[in-house]
């Protein structure tokens, strides 16, 4: 394996790991190594930019801990997470389709709250907000029986495990669908956050003169048997920051109507300006299969 030339590295590289037993393995690692070697080669990648580069690396994984996934966010922040979303739901990218991205603040065993009922656990300021959601399969029939889980951050942008001011499981419930496939709730409107900016993911977007915004949104996870978990979030068209998301989460499909509205509201104890949003999920058949919490 002796080299001569830079023209021989990535065959070199290439043969060493042509035996590799597990043939996705094999063919992952394979593409790898010809991307990599290509982008050096590509932007004659200086050998100061290679140690720059692997001190970013390293910098990633020493900010990762059980409460921030700094590896994550930068996939985020690059799109790359949209793009496997994508590539891997709505019929394999060719159609649309309602997954989205997890985020990080998504957590297990969040209440049973039965439909109609609120995820407001402590005192939250803000507008009040009826959601109604559908959950059928791609045929249009409804999928009784699915657990919903719901999340979203507060008026300031929070979510509670964020908030000391907040109990624990606020602005969280795991809903069943009725029988027409139908969850229901109330809560507030949530509001668009800055995701954390103190790393490499953070020196990124100033390079960009971008903003580190989410647009507001609110969290949806739908976990039946026989169905592909349906991962979700959907967006506030009518926020300032739509079409400039840090984290390139926002698709077409996503974007939901927060009707705001001041008829009469669904409860007797709101008075004046309140939001209406309702959604229709479409869920894949596939493998059911819950996500790994990112935080604990």
């Amino acid at each position: 394996m002796i080299i001569a030339r830079q023209e021989d590295v990535t065959p070199k590289v290439l043969d060493a790991y042509k035996d590799i037993e597990n043939p996705r393995l094999r063919e992952i690692v394979a593409s790898l190594v010809k991307h990599l070697h290509n982008f050096a080669r590509e932007v004659h990648l200086t050998e100061e930019e290679f140690q720059k580069g692997c001190e970013i690396l390293a910098r990633m994984g020493q900010l990762t801990t059980d409460k921030h996934n700094e590896v994550v966010l930068m996939a985020g922040s690059l799109g790359v997470s949209s793009l496997v979303c994508l590539l891997n739901n709505g019929d394999n990218g060719n159609t649309e389709t309602n997954q989205n991205l997890l985020g990080p603040f998504w957590r297990l065993n969040s209440p049973r709250t039965k439909n109609g009922d609120t995820i407001i656990r402590s005192p939250t300021p803000g507008i009040p907000m009826f959601v109604r959601a559908t959950f059928t399969d791609t045929a249009g029939k409804p999928l009784e029986g699915a657990e919903v889980d719901v999340w979203q951050s507060n008026f300031e942008g929070l979510y509670e495990n964020q908030d000391e001011t907040q109990v624990d499981m606020n602005l969280r419930g795991k809903f069943i669908a009725d029988a027409n496939g139908e969850i229901s709730f109330r809560s507030i409107m949530p509001l668009g956050y800055p995701i954390p900016t103190g790393g490499p993911v953070g020196r990124l977007l100033i390079a960009q003169d971008r903003h580190p915004f989410r647009p507001a949104h609110m969290h949806f996870l739908a976990f039946k048997p026989g169905f592909k978990t349906l991962i979700s979030q959907v967006y506030d068209e009518k926020d300032p920051r739509i079409q400039t998301d840090a984290q390139f989460g926002v698709t077409r499909a996503l974007i939901g109507d927060f009707r705001r509205r001041t008829d009469k509201a669904p409860a007797d104890d709101v008075k004046g300006e309140w939001i209406s949003l309702d959604y229709a999920f479409k869920m894949e058949k596939g493998e059911a299969v819950l996500p790994r919490p990112p935080i604990k």
